[in-house]
């Protein structure tokens, strides 16, 4: 498996950032356990990102993608295309739908989504950190 970094960044309710990386054997367990600390931290709010973490983007595309399906996209399946608006009303930055659609498939192989439908209009969902957790991958 080669070697991926994962990259969190988040505000609690006291407005204090948290910053979180894993690097190198990321797996699926590892990812929860994060995942876990954010809520835990009070991170998460529903669905509903505070506005701070909106206006603080990681450095590349792919990092703010998955913050933004992480934050808007939770509990619902959506499509690349409402990605794609979502990601331009936030960021004010035009990315071509394939590219979007390569980032969601990336999530897919990474084991963060799930897709269902067919290759012309997939629908993902955000994998819960239960099903994570008890993935057959493992530290």
């Amino acid at each position: 498996m080669p070697a991926h970094r994962v990259k969190m960044e988040f505000y609690d309710k006291e407005g204090i950032k948290h910053t979180m990386a894993i690097e190198g054997r990321v797996t699926r367990d590892k990812v929860g356990k994060v995942l876990d600390y954010i809520e835990l931290m009070g991170g998460v709010e529903g669905v509903t990102p505070s506005t701070n973490f909106i206006q603080k983007p990681t450095n590349n595309r792919f990092d703010r993608l998955l913050s933004l399906v992480l934050t808007h996209f939770t509990g619902q399946s959506f499509l690349s295309k409402d990605v794609q608006k979502t990601y331009k009303s936030i960021h004010e930055d035009e990315v071509p739908l394939s590219t979007i659609s390569t980032y969601l498939s990336r999530l897919v192989d990474r084991g963060v989504l799930t897709r269902d439908g067919s290759s012309f209009e997939w629908k993902y969902t955000i994998k819960s950190i239960g099903s994570q957790k008890n993935n057959s991958l493992t530290n």
